[in-house]
């Protein structure tokens, strides 16, 4: 949907008082007014951006500008031009900087704006910013930058260092800041879920998509609820310590935007939602109770505690019914003829049968792939006849089942996984265990966790290692690096060294070859030619034993070839952009001499002197259309080489250690 005027509503105007319009571009009527924009609005905000006054400012976000506004006076404070575009917003203060900022992400940039439109603050990230938040995120007085982005990573900036990174599961379309430490997350695939720091709290998963998030204290407790608005218009309050629902409610249609405000000017904020139709719906809270009020044209309200009560009792009466049916069913499953000996047979079997698990490495056949095997097993002749399999990151939906033949159950059955990314994964599993011919099944949950890298298998044919490489000096034990593999490698038996430590790994994507060797000296090289493998294993071990900050030494051929060639492209993609801009000058400069002499022309009734005229105004006009084309892909390219370069960067901080991983690299990576 392309959205080319920004709405104002300001319900303190009720009684006819307007605001000024001015610029030709502020149409207002009674309380509503709206600001028209020549390009479609990417971003939205609202906040204090002038330390000189309380007011909040309206900044406006587009793919190639940003635009703050002062509604109350209908002026323009700056208009910028951002070539990476704006995705994401937030004012706020940043670190130890007094000054608020509009904080703007887009293209793997990041940018500060002061009130005067100055650009004070500049960094990078891995991918296409989809949100962002300010929180004080270590509690030390100091904001921090949230910054969810598409390539599935949250981090936490510092002022311009990273001091923190959690991978999901899909591109993070919303964060949501919490009074503490605690912040909330929206992921394109219907995830809302809860971190407080490092630590995950909870998630949720729905089949629709969370369009907004926000931290608002709904029921007057000093804790704030998660709120969320989801695409087929309902609204739901989660509590931030267990993600218990505790408040619902719907609009007509989907939800475009969550904020708060004292909107009945009643001096406390109440929570407002809005659809993509307009639709609106607010909530406050007072001591006395809960104030629930909705505009015209909304669909039903917040259900009654008498319809609440009803809900929970039918549940309960269904859940009653289901258990009796299966009571039910099992007597009817025992033999009346062979008396109950039979029966308590069974019954005795089931009571003793335990599910039994292993994780290996399948190496594949035919047509299947290397993969991770979970194999399921119960100690008796009992059969396995489904499995559901929840992990995220390797099933499409999070979720698997398997259902065997009928002439296929035994009581043994595998799961082949195919994680994605270098991630330890926690594996939840459901299974129907029973009788073979039965009908009722017992249901035996367990969790299990796949090591970090468990793609890769450990192999005993020896040969020379690659030319790209890591190392460092570590002042651990080999005991200890040993320890490390066991926990992070799928390993058929536990490693035991004694005076140097040397292993080799296949990987089971694409058959690369890793390498660990550990000398007596204390240098530690990793031989490999993926870097961001190697990134991975400098954070997981420096994880393991508590490093800040590695020391390393790193050469990777490819990988600076691969920039030299990209920084050429970027400096020949540069000077063409700069050629076509003096092009399109000389053009505009022409197309003004054409339009006179043709005007010219016409005023003395010469018309065959005005065609000409006319006729190389269009030829301009058709090369200034061909300029546009070219200009436009030499920016495309030169964005995406930009961004490449930036995650070549971004893969060579890894290899540093956790805590301020990002510092600009220079010479051989």
């Amino acid at each position: 949907m392309i959205h080319l005027e920004v709405v104002i509503h300001s319900p303190h105007l009720h009684n006819g008082l307007l605001g000024r319009v001015g610029l030709g571009s502020t149409q207002c009527t009674q309380e509503l007014s709206t600001l028209n924009m020549t390009q479609s609005v990417t971003a939205l905000c609202a906040g204090v951006l002038d330390p000189s006054t309380d007011k909040d400012l309206l900044v406006v976000g587009t793919a190639t500008s940003l635009l703050a506004y002062n509604v109350d006076t209908n002026m323009e404070l700056f208009y910028r031009e951002v070539p990476d575009g704006v995705g994401a917003m937030v004012i706020g203060k940043l670190g130890s900087d007094t000054t608020p900022l509009a904080l703007v992400g887009g293209n793997c940039s990041l940018q500060g704006f002061d009130c005067k439109g100055k650009d004070v603050f500049w960094s990078v990230t891995g991918d296409n910013v989809c949100s962002l938040t300010l929180l004080d995120f270590d509690q030390d007085g100091e904001n921090e930058l949230i910054v969810g982005s598409e390539d599935f990573d949250i981090r936490v900036f510092k002022e311009d260092h990273i001091i923190s990174e959690q991978t999901e599961t899909e591109a993070v379309t919303s964060l949501a800041a919490f009074n503490n430490s605690k912040f909330g997350y929206g992921l394109a695939n219907g995830t809302v879920g809860v971190y407080d720091k490092f630590q995950r709290l909870w998630r949720v998963k729905s089949k629709n998509r969370a369009m907004s998030i926000y931290a608002y204290d709904l029921d007057g407790d000093g804790v704030e609820e998660l709120i969320t608005g989801w695409s087929n218009g309902k609204i739901d309050a989660r509590s931030s310590r267990t993600g218990e629902v505790m408040f619902k409610d719907n609009l007509n249609h989907a939800v475009a935007g969550i904020t708060e405000g004292d909107y009945r000017m009643l001096g406390r904020s109440d929570l407002i939602c809005c659809s993509v139709e307009g639709e609106g719906m607010r909530k406050g809270y007072n001591m006395s109770g809960e104030v629930g009020i909705r505009t015209s044209g909304v669909g039903p309200g917040t259900l009654s505690v008498e319809q609440d009560n009803f809900r929970e009792i039918l549940s309960k009466k269904q859940t009653l019914l289901l258990e009796l049916r299966n009571y039910q069913g099992s007597a009817q499953f025992s033999n009346p003829a062979q008396g109950h000996t039979q029966d308590k047979q069974i019954i005795s079997q089931e009571a003793k049968t335990r599910l039994q698990t292993g994780i290996s490495i399948n190496m594949g056949k035919d047509h299947i792939p290397p993969h991770v095997e979970i194999t399921l097993s119960t100690n008796n002749d009992m059969i396995i006849r489904a499995v559901l399999v929840f992990a995220e990151g390797i099933f499409k939906g999070e979720t698997h089942v398997i259902h065997p033949k009928d002439s296929e159950v035994s009581s043994k059955l595998n799961v082949a996984l195919f994680p994605q990314k270098d991630v330890p994964i926690d594996i939840h599993i459901k299974s129907l265990v029973g009788c073979k011919g039965s009908q009722h099944y017992h249901v035996f949950e367990l969790t299990r966790q796949l090591p970090r890298f468990s793609m890769y298998t450990l192999t005993t044919e020896s040969s020379q290692p690659c030319d790209s490489f890591v190392s460092c000096f570590i002042n651990e034990r080999l005991q200890r690096i040993a320890m490390w593999l066991n926990q992070n490698f799928l390993l058929s038996e536990d490693l035991e060294v004694s005076f140097e430590l040397k292993v080799s790994f296949l990987s089971l994507r694409n058959n690369s070859e890793l390498t660990v060797t550990m000398f007596p000296d204390g240098r530690l090289v990793i031989n490999t030619e993926d870097i961001v493998l190697a990134g991975e294993l400098i954070q997981s071990l420096a994880a393991f034993l508590n490093l800040e900050h590695v020391q390393v030494v790193a050469e990777f051929p490819l990988q600076y070839r691969r920039l030299e060639e990209l920084m050429q492209k970027v400096i020949a993609l540069k000077e063409a952009r700069l050629r076509l801009g003096a092009e399109m000058a000389d053009h505009s400069g022409l197309i003004r001499s054409l339009v006179v002499r043709a005007e010219d022309a016409r005023m003395m009734d010469n018309i065959t002197k005005m065609r000409k005229w006319y006729s190389k105004l269009s030829e301009v006009n058709a090369d200034l259309n061909h300029g546009y084309n070219i200009r436009f892909n030499n920016h495309t390219e030169l964005v995406d080489a930009l961004k490449e370069v930036n995650t070549i960067i971004q893969k060579a901080a890894n290899l540093r250690g956790i805590h301020y991983v990002i510092i600009v690299i220079f010479g051989k990576i």
